[in-house]
Formats: C-alpha cells, sequence, structure tokens
C-alpha cells in the first residue's frame, strides 16, 4: 500500500490542504523552504508536502534543509541517508551552537538556538530564492504557544499559519499542519515507516522543566475534563470578538 493511501497520512494531507487553502499558503511560482529538525514534525511534513506537489493544480518547488547546531548524538548522518532514501536533495546548515553556549551563563539556550536557525533558514531562502518557508509545527504547537503567550502576559497570540518573517520582509512563514493534532501525525509517521528522529538536543534534561512542557501537559489536564478542547480552542482562536476584550485600540461608543 503506498502511503498516500494509509488512513492517518491521507487525513493529514486532506487537513493540510484544507489549511493551506484557508490560509492561502502556497500560490502557483512558490519556491518553498522546509525546515527539517529530524524529528517526526518535520519529515511527515516534508512527506505530507511531496504528496501535494503531485496532485495539486499549480506548480511550486520544495528544498528541504536542515540546521546542524552541531550538538553531540544530532543524527544528521542518519537524516542524510534517510534523505538520500527519499530521493530528497538536502540542504545542510552546520553551525557550531554547542561551543557558543554556556549552559551556566545562557538562560534559555533553545531560545538562543532558536533565534539562529531561523536566521540561518532565512539566510538560506534568499539564496536559493525561495519566498516560502514551511515549518512542521502543528496544532497542539499553536494551542500550547497561544497558552504561554497569554499566562506570560505577551497578548493574545500564536504561531501563525502564514505570516511574513520579521528579519526577511520578502519572506513568508508557513505552517500546512497547523489544522492537525500530534497525535494524527504520530500515527502518520508510524505508516510511513522507519524515520531516522535525528535533532536531538544536548539540553533536552536540562528544558525538561520548562514552559512548553509544562503547558502540554496542562491541554493533556484539559482534555481530560473538554475532550475536544483542541477543536474548541482552534475555533475560538478564528473568532476573535475585538469588542469584548481590553485592547482599547478596539473601543467602541456607538
Amino acid at each position: 500500500m503506498k502511503k498516500e493511501n494509509t488512513p492517518a497520512f491521507h487525513k493529514l494531507c486532506r487537513l493540510a490542504g484544507q489549511a493551506v487553502g484557508r490560509f492561502r499558503m502556497i500560490a502557483d511560482g512558490d519556491r518553498i523552504l522546509v525546515g527539517l529538525s529530524g524529528g517526526k514534525d518535520s519529515i511527515t511534513l516534508l512527506h505530507v508536502l511531496y504528496a501535494m506537489q503531485k496532485r495539486a493544480p499549480i506548480r511550486f518547488e520544495l528544498f528541504p534543509a536542515v540546521f546542524d547546531p552541531g550538538f553531540p548524538g544530532f543524527g544528521l548522518e542518519l537524516l542524510q541517508k534517510y534523505a538520500e532514501e527519499q530521493h530528497w536533495d538536502l540542504h545542510i546548515l552546520k553551525t557550531d551552537v554547542a561551543a557558543a553556549l554556556d549552559p551556566e551563563k545562557t538562560n534559555a539556550p533553545c531560545v538562543l538556538c532558536s533565534r539562529i536557525r531561523r536566521g540561518k533558514l532565512a539566510n538560506l531562502a534568499q539564496e536559493l530564492q525561495c519566498n516560502k518557508l514551511a515549518l512542521g509545527h502543528h496544532l497542539d504547537d499553536l494551542l500550547i504557544s497561544f497558552l504561554m503567550s497569554a499566562a506570560r502576559g505577551q497578548g493574545l497570540t500564536t504561531m501563525g499559519p502564514n505570516v511574513r518573517s520579521k528579519s526577511v520582509p520578502s519572506l513568508r512563514i508557513i505552517r500546512p499542519m497547523a489544522l492537525a493534532e500530534e497525535s494524527l501525525i504520530r500515527e502518520a509517521a508510524s505508516e510511513l515507516g522507519p524515520y531516522p528522529d535525528a535533532g536531538k538536543c544536548m539540553y533536552h534534561n536540562e528544558l525538561a522543566d520548562g514552559d512548553r512542557i509544562y503547558f502540554r501537559e496542562m491541554l493533556e489536564t484539559m482534555a481530560e475534563r473538554i475532550p475536544h478542547i483542541r477543536s474548541q480552542l482552534l475555533y475560538s482562536l478564528g473568532k476573535v470578538e475585538t469588542d469584548y476584550l481590553l485592547d482599547t485600540r478596539f473601543l467602541t461608543e456607538d
């Protein structure tokens, strides 16, 4: 059975197609850089985009790229081998982030590493004349980011499905799996067969008690009381009632 016909992967492709259409992520002639972290999310995303490329009535090009931070055990060789097996032309960005980080002085190594990674990917997008950067964030990521931002006083915001890059205005960042729950992606990844599961981080243990883990567990706790919490939050994120919030920019008196 081809992977496009397996149940979870088929459903994931359908949801990705809905997201792409709803948020106008991909247009004819797009050149899309696809960020690979080495884990199930980004690898599954690339499979979805290639499947979509075969069936779409428009033409767009895909350029897979991985950022190698130089961490021990990152697994770049495994990812390279997997890319060769899939006939993906993988672009590799190498930076010795580990040498630049001092865990005793750096309170948030993931933040710094993320900034470096985004900058490198944005530069590569310019070099390859890509106008889109596709990332593997899913619905759970968006909801957790929303809860984190609201709780930390950063506003009612999350990872937008189609937003302009702050560093490169000509580049749009898209998230085709924005409507898909992580559980579905995990199931689809298992249908695709063994994947390298690369992208290991040397700071994983130190970050285990971070905000993202905390709010991920909170989302699971909320789901025990409200089984459809993810779809309910998704609906709410798309239905902003500005008159009933406290932002004075939307204050009306009529």
